[in-house]
Parts: structure tokens; C-alpha cells; sequence
């Protein structure tokens, strides 16, 4: 299967901090929590290393220990960053033949400060990533099976609706994780294009940016899931999505994204699970309980491969139990890469999941 990777490369900067070196603040009323820096003082840390990222590069290494043949559509500076992840690629067999070099920026970096939950808080420098043109989109990039729309940042955004039209004019299964800040600044532009959209993939927070626009298509609310008395219903699941003074029920957010366009639609939930939106019905996901190294990448690897599942014709039920399972092993890693799986270790990795945890199905 051949595919395009389009988005965000990055050179990550992981500095992992010990809890006891740094204070946790975690808001009783709200599921957020905060890691305090003292100003002016010098921190220990465990460990620092740097590493290859961001989302076009993670989705891209992921389908390469696949067995697929992928090619990255990104934009890199001049300077020594870029040959970093340029290197990076060619070792994972990803074809560089798209990726663009401009000196107008430096190529993307991040900082990770990784401590207590290992969910760490990540400082960005997104570089040439903004940099992204209607003349970079080169008609010969898109002839593939599938094509695959990471975060794209600031300005690159403004590409997407021709991102998404030149994949669908070749014929390409499109599958897209945009970022908080496409769904809410430049909604527009996604709204415009995801009719042609086949799978959309978003976490919790993200899904919270599009409820005012589907509360404004079909009202507040939605309807319930239909469940037996003796189920206990997960949490996303029981309370539904609250953003910008509007609510909406689970399948109130599915079943309007369902009237939009795409055919599967993905939202992540961290350590709750997935839940996947398809023509027939909702499908739940439960995480596996597991040791965490570090979160970065684990929505990069979950996306991923979903899409290459789907475009290989798998199952809906098949493609989240990979998707997790590859997923959960760069979860145990502290980079956003090392975990992800070759073909055969995720295929027996998701056959193991599937026994250790319970999909539940919920109809249309």
C-alpha cells in the first residue's frame, strides 16, 4: 500500500524531571493538573535526550514498520535539525522525495518536561511547519492508496482544503487528525472540506471545538445511547461533550459528524480509551492498564494506524484494537517513535488485546 504523510516534523527535546524535584498542582473541579517551575533555579533532571517528531513524521515511521510505502510531505529549515529528521527517515525506509527545505525558518523543535504521570508539558517552536504552500502540493505526491493530514500549523493550515482535494482527485482514502487550533481559528477551512473526509480522528479536547457548530446544525443535547440497564457506561460515554456553554450527547456528536461526511470518525480519550463513530454505530475501546513512559506520539501512532487498517480493508473493531495496541506500546517509551510496532509484533499484540479487553458496540 502506498501512502503520504502530510504535516508537522519536529526535533523533540525530552527532559525528564523526578516528582520529587517538581511540584504538581492538580484542579479539584476540572481534569487539569499543572507542573511549577521555580523561577530563577536550576533543575535536576534524570535524563535528557532529543529525538525525531511531530505528527507527519510519527504517522510516517508508523505505516514504514508496517510494510508500507510511505512517502512525508514536509517543510524543514535549513540547518542541522533538518538533516536530523531527513537521516531519520531514509534509516525507517520513509521516502524524503517531498520533503521541503525553506530558509525563511528554522526546522520545528519541542521541549517535553516529563514528570509525575509522565503526560508531559511540551513548549513548541513550530519553524518552517507554518511555512507549507499551495506550490509545495505537487499533483504526483497524491497518487496514492491513502493520505494522511497531521496537525498543520498556523498559516500551513490554510492548505487544507487543497490538501484534501488533491487527495481526492487521485483517489486516495483521506484520513485527518487537525489540530485544536484548525478546528477553532481556522474552522472554516475544515468545515468547507470534511465531506471529503473519509476518517476523521480527533482526542477529547479537540471534539470539544467542533460542538458549537454541530449544536448550531441539529440543536443541544443529542440523543442517548441506547444500553443495557446493567451497563456501566464509560465516561465520555455517560456525560457526553460540554464546550463553549453547549452540550452534547456522545451520539448527538457522532450522529451530526455522520450527516458531514466522514465514515469513520475517531475520538481519543487517553488513558479512557477510543471510540470510533462508523456507518452502523459507535464502537468503544478500552486502553490497557500499563506502565507510562511518556503520552507524546501515542494519538500520532493510534491515528496512524487505524487509517492504514481501514485502507487494508480491515474491520472497524480490527483497526481499533491495532490502533490501540500500537499505540500503547509507544506509551511505554519515552520518545514518540521506539514503540511503534513492525507488522508482525502488532499483529500478535492486537491479538493479545483482544482478549484482555471488552469492545463495546452501541447501534445507530
Amino acid at each position: 500500500m502506498k501512502a503520504l504523510t502530510v504535516g508537522g516534523a519536529m526535533i523533540d527535546t525530552i527532559a525528564v524531571i523526578a516528582d520529587e524535584r517538581i511540584e504538581r498542582m492538580t484542579m479539584r473541579n476540572a481534569e487539569t493538573s499543572f507542573l511549577l517551575l521555580e523561577e530563577g533555579r536550576k533543575n535536576e533532571a534524570d535524563d535528557i535526550s532529543t529525538h525525531c517528531g511531530g505528527g507527519a513524521v510519527n504517522a510516517a515511521v508508523a505505516m514504514a514498520r508496517l510494510g508500507h510505502d510511505v512517502a512525508a510531505l514536509i517543510k524543514l529549515g535549513q540547518d542541522a535539525r533538518a538533516e536530523t529528521i531527513l537521516s531519520r527517515l531514509a534509516e525507517e525506509g520513509v521516502s524524503t522525495r517531498f520533503a521541503l527545505r525553506d530558509g525563511r525558518a528554522p526546522t520545528g523543535a519541542s521541549v517535553l518536561v516529563s514528570a509525575h504521570d509522565r503526560n508531559a508539558a511540551i513548549f513548541t517552536f513550530r519553524g518552517a511547519n507554518t511555512l507549507l504552500e499551495p506550490k509545495d502540493l505537487k499533483t504526483d505526491a497524491f497518487a496514492v492508496d491513502v493520505v494522511y493530514v497531521s496537525t498543520l500549523s498556523n498559516e500551513s493550515a490554510d492548505c487544507f482544503p487543497m490538501i484534501i482535494d488533491r487527495a481526492k482527485a487521485c483517489g486516495a482514502l483521506v484520513a485527518t487528525n487537525p489540530g485544536i487550533r484548525q478546528l477553532s481559528a481556522r474552522q472554516s477551512a475544515f468545515r468547507e472540506t470534511i465531506a471529503k473526509i473519509d476518517i476523521l480522528i480527533v482526542n477529547r479536547h479537540e471534539a470539544g471545538a467542533l460542538v458549537p457548530w454541530l449544536v448550531a446544525q441539529a440543536g443541544e443535547g443529542g440523543r442517548a445511547l441506547e444500553h443495557r440497564p446493567d451497563e456501566t457506561l464509560p465516561d465520555l460515554a455517560r456525560r457526553g461533550l460540554v464546550a463553549g456553554g453547549f452540550e452534547l450527547s456522545l451520539a448527538g456528536f457522532f450522529d451530526g459528524l455522520r450527516t458531514t461526511g466522514p465514515r469513520w470518525v475517531v475520538v481519543t480519550d487517553g488513558r479512557n480509551g477510543a471510540y470510533i463513530g462508523t456507518p452502523t454505530g459507535i464502537i468503544y475501546c478500552p486502553a490497557p492498564t500499563l506502565t507510562v513512559a511518556g503520552t507524546a506520539g501515542a494519538g500520532d501512532a493510534f491515528g496512524a494506524t487505524f487509517a492504514a487498517s481501514i485502507a487494508e480493508t480491515a474491520s472497524a473493531e480490527a483497526a481499533a484494537l491495532a490502533a490501540t495496541a500500537n499505540a500503547a506500546s509507544v506509551i511505554g517509551h519515552l520518545d514518540t517513535q521506539s514503540g511503534l510496532l513492525r507488522k508482525t509484533d502488532l499483529e500478535k499484540s492486537a491479538a493479545t488485546l483482544r482478549h484482555k479487553v471488552k469492545l463495546l458496540h452501541w447501534p445507530i
